[in-house]
């Protein structure tokens, strides 16, 4: 298979912290004993999102995303490898039904940039892998509980799969008449923009559902043009796109910060919808911020923004029956 342009540019994202390092000048700014070389959760940048890093920073905002450090590897009390207990609702293998009216498919085992800070780094994906067996079990899932009428689809990075096996699953939901809204979770128009094809888009245009793209952007460095006009495809598309952010420490855990990000995001044609805490996944303690300061910089978000570009604040709690606000 002739591979396209977002393809190429997964297949030649950076793996090597030496190489990353060296990209960015950063070889003697940074103690080797600080960073983990070869992490079981490897490094995996892109470069067009590595070329929005400032040369030179060790604390540029994007790479303190990507970077793996040896604090990943302490064991803090509260953290664990299943922050949110998903293996105690998955039904059936790829499927996940936490909250009414809605599932959450894991559609691919993979991400085009691996977040630090992401809370399925632990996922057992072996045990969830999406091949034709396991759709027929998800779709027939689904067409048997007619209170579902909301399909999300993440992962992993649920855009890696190919535009030919996006078709043939979105064409077998929509035959499913009680599903009204496919939502789609993905990192792609920010990190890959190239990903939102011609093909995909035609996808999106000519389905009965109604489409729902939230996107994972943390930062307004990560919002540059490329990312606009993958944006500016999927409205044109019909495609109503999110934005949902993780509060992460050293990285957007200032007012200033999260109010760049809700200008540029409305700017970029991106509505503001979630600013998460941390979920607790071991390897990530780091990144965590008190919700002391999450209030805090949410009650100056709110004294400077219009309500529409203020996200809510929310944590992910088990079990609980939707997203808790704090």
């Amino acid at each position: 298979m002739v591979k396209g342009n977002w393809q190429k540019e997964i297949s030649e994202a950076i793996t090597s912290v030496d190489e990353l390092l060296n990209i960015l000048d950063l070889q003697t700014s940074i103690a080797g004993d600080q960073l983990m070389f070869a992490p079981e959760f490897k490094l995996l940048v892109p470069r067009a999102y590595v070329s929005r890093m400032q040369k030179g920073n060790p604390q540029d905002p994007l790479l303190l995303q990507v970077l793996p450090r040896v604090l990943e590897a302490c064991n803090v009390e509260g953290f664990s490898v299943d922050p949110l207990a998903e293996r105690a609702v998955s039904p059936v293998p790829g499927l996940l039904h936490k909250y009414y009216g809605r599932v959450l498919i894991t559609m691919a085992a993979s991400c085009a940039l691996n977040c630090r800070f992401c809370f399925r780094r632990h996922f057992p994906y072996a045990q969830n892998i999406i091949d034709e067996n396991t759709c027929m079990g998800i779709l027939a899932y689904i067409a048997n509980d007619k209170t579902i009428t909301e399909v999300i689809l993440s992962g992993g990075e649920p855009l890696l799969i190919s535009d030919a096996k996006f078709n043939t699953f979105i064409n077998a939901l929509e035959k499913i008449e009680h599903v009204k809204i496919l939502r789609i979770h993905s990192r792609m128009p920010i990190v890959v923009s190239a990903r939102i094809t011609e093909e995909l888009l035609c996808s999106l245009r000519k389905s009965r559902l109604q489409i729902v793209v939230v996107v994972h952007c943390n930062h307004a460095n990560e919002l540059v043009s490329a990312v606009t006009e993958s944006i500016d495809k999927l409205r044109a598309a019909k495609v109503s796109v999110l934005n949902q952010s993780v509060l992460l420490r050293g990285i957007n855990d200032n007012a200033d910060a999260l109010i760049a990000l809700s200008y540029k995001l409305f700017n970029s044609g991106i509505l503001p919808y979630y600013l998460h805490m941390l979920d607790k996944v071991q390897g990530a303690a780091h990144f965590a911020v008190s919700d002391t300061l999450a209030r805090r910089l949410l009650a100056e978000v709110q004294s400077k923004l219009p309500g529409y570009l203020v996200p809510q604040l929310v944590r992910e709690v088990p079990r609980a029956t939707s997203k808790t606000r704090l």
